[in-house]
């Protein structure tokens, strides 16, 4: 999901998002979605910056997959 605050916003969300799209780079259509800003609320103490805090979790399981999606499609 892509927060936006404003159209101008948008309208550069959108385009990156249709550029992405006409390039086919991914086999699959693109579903992130585009929406308004909405209210803000800080997360508790113990998610804040949980990738430090927490380095090998974080190396292991939200990470793992990260990479080689990253080597095969950015790359």
């Amino acid at each position: 999901m892509i927060f936006v605050k404003d159209a101008a916003q948008r309208q550069v969300a959108e385009a990156s998002k249709r550029q992405l799209e006409e390039s086919g780079r991914f086999d699959a259509p693109i579903v992130t979605t585009i929406e308004n800003a909405q209210p803000f609320y800080e997360a508790e103490e113990e998610h804040q910056e949980f990738y430090r805090k927490n380095s090998e979790r974080f190396a292991m399981e939200e990470a793992a997959g990260r990479e080689g999606f990253v080597k095969s499609h950015w790359q």
